[in-house]
C-alpha cells in the first residue's frame, strides 16, 4: 500500500443549480409556477416522452425543475423547500395577489415548528425581534408539495451573503469602502478596483470582513512582486 501523501486537489466549486419535484400533472404545475411570476427557463418535450420544465423564483440561483419520466418520487412528496426573502410580509402579499394561498406569517415557538403545520409550536406573526431565520410562512403547489418561505436580512458568519438585490450591494460596496479606507493609508500605489473585488468575492464566499480584508490586501500585494 502506498502511503506517500496525496497532494490535495484545487477547490472545485459545486454549485447547488436545480432541485427536481414531483407532480402529477405537468401542464397544471406549469401553470401554477407561471401564476407565482417565476421564470420559465425551458419546456422540453421528447419524442420518448420525457419532458422537462424548469422555473426559477425572483432573485434564484437555483431553480425548480420536474416533468414527465422525470422521477419516480410521489407527486406531492417534496416537503419544507425554503425560499429565503428579505421581508416575509411583502413576499406573502406578492403570492395571494397572484391567487396563491400562502399560511399566515408565524415565528416557531419550538424547533422544527415550521415543518410540522399540525405543531402547536407555531405562533401568529412574524418573530417579535425581526431575527433573522425566525419567520416563516408557508404554501402549497397543486400536488403538495411544500414551499418555506424563511426571512433572512442577515446572515450566520460563513453563510455567504446569498443573491444580492440593490439594497444588499448598496450595503456590500459600503462595507467594502469603509475597509479599503483603511488599508489605503499603508497600502502600495494601486487600483482600488481590484481589492474592491478580492473583498466581495471573499464575502460572497462567507468570509468576515476582517478574512475579507485580508485577502483584498495579499490580492494587492501579491500584484506587486
Amino acid at each position: 500500500m502506498n502511503n506517500e501523501p496525496v497532494a490535495s486537489a484545487a477547490k472545485v466549486d459545486m454549485k447547488f443549480e436545480v432541485i427536481v419535484i414531483p407532480v402529477a400533472d405537468v401542464d397544471r404545475s406549469k401553470a401554477f409556477y407561471t401564476k407565482l411570476g417565476w421564470r420559465l427557463d425551458a419546456d422540453f418535450p421528447f419524442d420518448n416522452g420525457f419532458r422537462v420544465i424548469q422555473f426559477t423564483p425572483p432573485g434564484s440561483g437555483c431553480s425548480v425543475q420536474f416533468g414527465t419520466k422525470i422521477t419516480t418520487a410521489a407527486p406531492g412528496s417534496a416537503q419544507g423547500l425554503y425560499l429565503i426573502v428579505s421581508d416575509i410580509e411583502a413576499a406573502r402579499k406578492d403570492l395571494v395577489a397572484r391567487g396563491a394561498e400562502v399560511s399566515e406569517v408565524f415565528h416557531a415557538s419550538k424547533p422544527g415548528a415550521q415543518f410540522r403545520p399540525e405543531s402547536d409550536g407555531r405562533v401568529s406573526g412574524p418573530d417579535p425581534g425581526h431575527r433573522s431565520y425566525f419567520s416563516f410562512a408557508t404554501f402549497s403547489d397543486p400536488d403538495g408539495n411544500t414551499w418555506l418561505f424563511q426571512e433572512i436580512t442577515t446572515r450566520l458568519p460563513g453563510r455567504g451573503l446569498g443573491n444580492l438585490d440593490v439594497s444588499a450591494l448598496t450595503e456590500l460596496l459600503r462595507e467594502t469602502e469603509q475597509h479599503h479606507g483603511q488599508y489605503e493609508p499603508t497600502a502600495p500605489e494601486h487600483h482600488w478596483s481590484g481589492w474592491y473585488a478580492a473583498y466581495m468575492v471573499a464575502r460572497q464566499d462567507g468570509k468576515t470582513p476582517e478574512e475579507a480584508a485580508k485577502l483584498g490586501k495579499l490580492h494587492i500585494e501579491k500584484d506587486q512582486l
